[in-house]
């Protein structure tokens, strides 16, 4: 039987709980995309980035799910410190483990007040109060439920101010730093990506980055002393437009996938130079739709933070990307909710967000040529 359908079942019934842990396992990897369905068109490149889109004329029905901006502009989701007073509005009156501590700067707490499961992906950010974080790795929160502890990293360093709850920030940090915060879960890592710009190591006499340190620590200096993710990449602090960087690959990349028929992106898979780097690809056309305006400008935000070097990834590597790894495995699941697994073999990390309920579905799937 598949290795992989036998973990997924595995990850569906185990556990008393309501988290469960599997132990590390090596995983028996696919020499081909899963017969997923996914095609991959022509590249669309502009300067140093180049994007694979992926395609499928399967997809699955994700709108069960709510996503993190929706639920916080509705107020569906509340997210606040911990200590702060959400459980009026709860339907659970339990307190999360750990919910009466006092403020943390690697855990917020909580509260899906909505009748959907909330989807969260590494990487979003959420603004306000004491500091902006960022969620520390996918998953999925069951509707209705208590306040439960939630796993982030800060992404501001140098502010500790008063506040209430948090809001949406319609932003997912770069590669670089979603890197350190989903695979290598390290906060100094996090911090250090944000003020580098860019973990990846240049090659040999390259070409100077358009973001780097220096830049950085001027808007640091000049416009954001705490550090604030979002001020640090304005492109005005940065003395580059970002902007206009999205907007141009916009248009070549709504031009490359405007004669679709019978089909829908689902994903991209993100070129740097000649390097083959990145991928996320969606359960559905319309998550895909929902986070790509986000997705695009920090894949944007990390080319501006690499050599501008003008090597070109082959649409073979990208076909290469796709394949499912061979390597150690980790799996984590809330039985009837999610199962999230990561397989790690050498420079790569796969990381698979699998829904439970009501169908079972790989929501999200992010693949890594690790950094750090």
């Amino acid at each position: 039987m598949d290795r992989r359908f036998l973990g997924f079942l595995a990850g569906s019934l185990l556990g008393l709980g309501s988290f469960s842990c599997l132990t590390t396992v090596w995983a028996g990897g696919e020499k081909s995309p899963a017969n997923n369905g996914w095609r991959l068109l022509e590249p669309v490149s502009y300067e140093n980035l180049t994007l694979f889109p992926v395609v499928s004329s399967r997809e699955a029905d994700t709108s069960p799910f709510l996503t993190l901006d929706e639920g916080l502009s509705s107020g569906q989701v509340v997210i606040t410190e911990q200590g702060a007073d959400i459980l009026r509005r709860s339907r659970d009156s339990r307190p999360a483990p750990g919910y009466d501590a006092g403020a943390s700067v690697n855990q917020l707490v909580l509260v899906n007040h909505s009748k959907r499961p909330l989807l969260l992906l590494a990487g979003e950010l959420v603004s306000g109060v004491k500091q902006d974080r960022i969620i520390a790795k996918d998953r999925i929160v069951a509707p209705g439920g208590a306040p439960l502890p939630l796993d982030v990293f800060c992404v501001e360093h140098g502010r500790w101010s008063s506040g209430s709850q948090f809001s949406a920030a319609n932003t997912i940090v770069h590669p670089s730093v979603r890197e350190n915060a989903a695979v290598e879960r390290k906060q100094t890592g996090v911090w250090d990506a944000v003020r580098a710009g860019s973990t990846a190591a240049p090659p040999p006499a390259a070409p100077a980055a358009r973001i780097n340190g220096r830049n950085l620590a001027e808007a640091v200096t000049l416009s954001a002393p705490t550090e604030s993710y979002a001020k640090m990449y304005d492109s005005r602090a940065v003395g580059v437009s970002i902007e206009s960087f999205v907007e141009q690959v916009q248009k070549r990349f709504a031009r490359a996938t405007s004669d679709l028929k019978g089909e829908r992106v689902v994903g991209v898979v993100v070129a740097y130079g000649g390097e083959v780097a990145w991928s996320d690809i969606f359960a559905s056309g319309d998550l895909f739709d929902h986070y790509w305006d986000k997705l695009l400008r920090s894949y944007a935000v990390e080319a501006l933070a690499r050599p501008q070097l003008h090597e070109r990834a082959s649409s073979a590597d990208a076909r290469e990307f796709l394949n499912h790894l061979s390597g150690r495995e980790r799996i984590e699941s809330e039985p009837g909710v999610y199962r999230w697994r990561e397989v790690t073999a050498g420079s790569l990390a796969e990381i698979e967000l699998d829904a439970l309920h009501p169908q079972p579905m790989t929501l999200h799937r992010l693949k890594i040529h690790r950094t750090s």
